[in-house]
């Protein structure tokens, strides 16, 4: 069994620096979970811990029902692979991936078998015997991802590994990781920046921030249901829109009154979570798929605004659209193929179900399940 438990996780580097807190999770036997967050939010700082490349400052991590504290990173039967690659440069694609072995003093037959099964399952049989450098960047990861897999490891870990590859490499590559994931069946912890990686390969996301997990959810609920603001804006893209404003009363119905003056009438659903903040201030969020356009006057349960155009950005099957609306921006997705000239007035409609709102000092969802 390889599940991984963290328990009460602290890392106090010297100085006093906190760069994890109170991290709890478990992360079951087989599954692929990726922590997001922004640089420096402690992501690879906690990868380190399991890997023990890094020393907990109090709290415990177990692997497979094992505290694993103080044991030598040799000994935790994990591996890393990292974004450098960290290949040897003089030393071939076999080499590469057999040094390891060599050192644990495997049978000269199991470690070629281990090689061809790895190269067979990466699709590397015909580049063994090239170095590095005879290598593109993502044969190179295939190489480093390959001396991982022929240690058979309870557990892999990744450290943005895709951050040095080009956008059709790194998508390539999410789909090699995903169906080897599939393949072996092994507990996987993934660190990225980058939500697309996160939403197209996590089981379970763990968003980080300042050290601290947010949320943790499949991607599906991590977008439809953010836990707070940041999760909210750091999730999708272009991100959420926010406005400022407050909730009332007005004609027997609550209403959310944007400080850019616009008024839109409060969702059902969200009615229990703004109860209490009647006449106070509260952030309204919504996505930029969920703002139309022309053709939103469809759709039922959609309110209109006016606004007046101030950017747009084509994008192959879609536009980005930049409005303004008194002294609120925020971006829209339409099809490409509608006009929004620069300069006019226009009146998107906004789905009211879709909105979110947060308390604008905590920061947290209002929202009720």
């Amino acid at each position: 069994m390889a599940q991984i438990a963290f328990e009460n996780v602290h890392k106090v580097y010297p100085g006093g620096i906190t760069a994890v807190s109170d991290f709890q999770l478990e992360i079951a036997d087989g599954q692929l979970v990726v922590i997001l967050g922004p640089s420096g939010c402690g992501k690879s700082t906690t990868l380190r811990m399991v890997a023990g490349l890094e020393e907990v400052t109090s709290g415990s991590i177990s692997i497979g029902e094992k505290a694993v504290d103080g044991v030598p990173s040799k000994d935790r039967n994990v591996v890393m692979v990292f974004q450098d690659h960290a290949l040897y440069p003089h030393m071939t694609a076999r080499e590469n991936m057999a040094f390891a072995l060599k050192l644990r003093k495997l049978p000269k037959s199991q470690i070629r078998t281990r090689i061809q099964e790895a190269a067979h399952i990466l699709g590397l049989e015909n580049l063994l015997d090239r170095r590095p450098k005879a290598l593109s960047g993502g044969q190179r990861q295939r190489v480093a991802v390959g001396r991982a897999i022929v240690r058979k490891p309870a557990v892999f870990l990744f450290d943005e590994p895709l951050s040095n590859l080009d956008a059709g490499l790194r998508a390539r590559m999410r789909m090699e990781i995903k169906r080897l994931h599939v393949r072996l069946g092994a507990t996987m912890l993934y660190v990225t920046h980058d939500q697309v990686e996160a939403m197209t390969l996590g089981q379970q996301i763990v968003v980080m921030r300042h050290g601290v997990i947010q949320q943790v959810a499949d991607p599906v609920a991590l977008y439809d249901s953010p836990a707070n603001k940041f999760v909210a804006g750091f999730v999708g893209s272009p991100p959420m829109n926010f406005f400022e404003g407050h909730v009332r009363w007005q004609d027997g119905q609550l209403v959310f009154a944007a400080d850019g003056g616009f008024v839109l009438p409060v969702p059902k659903a969200a009615l229990a979570g703004l109860s209490d903040y009647v006449d106070h201030p509260v952030t309204l969020g919504i996505r930029p798929e969920h703002v139309g356009s022309a053709a939103a006057e469809r759709v039922a349960g959609a309110t209109r605004i006016t606004a007046s155009v101030e950017v747009v950005e084509p994008a192959g099957c879609e536009s980005r659209v930049y409005l303004r609306t008194g002294d609120d921006c925020f971006v829209i997705r339409v099809d490409s193929h509608e006009t929004f000239p620069v300069g006019e007035q226009v009146s998107p409609a906004l789905l009211i179900e879709k909105m979110h709102f947060f308390d604008p000092a905590t920061e947290t969802s209002l929202n009720k399940p």
